[in-house]
């Protein structure tokens, strides 16, 4: 099982709105809005790190009001 989070910046005004559908996501574990340098971050679970690039890539990265993400990879010790 893979870990990845995803920092995500948005456009201002558009918090909540990108905040509700990325919760709804599949793979997406956990949602939390943010104060700082980033204005979300998700935790993604799946069976590899390239299923959660690919869900960034087609369906965080595309939702209207996204700007940018990071995507770090959980450590498997």
């Amino acid at each position: 099982m893979a870990v990845g989070y995803v920092l995500i910046n948005v456009k201002p005004g558009s918090e909540m709105a990108v905040y509700e559908i990325v919760k709804e996501l599949e793979m997406v574990e956990d949602a939390t809005l943010l104060f700082g340098d980033y204005d979300l971050i998700v935790k993604m679970n799946a069976e590899s790190m390239g299923s959660i690039a690919a869900a960034v890539v087609e369906n965080v990265r595309s939702i209207d009001g996204v700007l940018d993400t990071k995507t770090l990879a959980g450590a498997e010790l």
